[in-house]
């Protein structure tokens, strides 16, 4: 299986502007600048795509590992939280944070926190990462 996107980029690092492309056509010309990745200007950026592929992948891998010890969740809320950090290689994607909640009726606290936890190591998104991955898990009530 294999998925494609494409970037163009013109210009200089901090005058210049980008766009972002997915073959599926989700994003589509999608625009990016040195504002949006490393300011607070609105827009998107790598970081944060890569923030919501792991959410996303993160959910997924979390229902799985539910099904497999007999529990089918309601509901899955993922939040990942990227941190980016200059280091002596350059800046660099040091941590993701994923905080999950999930509604899950007759769910044993233990059965959960061990898919989550399992779910967090087979995601494919955090294997590929090379930062520390944290988790913070609860059931709603």
């Amino acid at each position: 299986m294999q998925r494609k996107a494409s970037a163009v980029w013109e210009g200089g690092l901090k005058d210049g502007k980008g766009k972002l492309s997915t073959a599926s056509g989700v994003l589509s010309d999608t625009r990016y600048s040195f504002a949006t990745r490393f300011e607070n200007g609105a827009g998107t950026n790598p970081e944060e795509l890569i923030a919501a592929a792991h959410a996303g992948c993160f959910s997924m891998a979390l229902s799985g590992q539910l099904g497999n010890a007999g529990m089918t969740a309601q509901r899955i809320q993922t939040a990942a939280t990227v941190t980016m950090e200059k280091t002596d290689a350059g800046f660099t994607i040091t941590a993701v944070h994923l905080e999950v909640s999930a509604r899950i009726p007759g769910a044993d606290a233990a059965d959960f926190a061990k898919a989550a936890s399992n779910a967090k190591a087979g995601c494919p998104v955090s294997r590929v990462l090379n930062a520390e991955i944290t988790l913070d898990a609860r059931l709603e009530a």
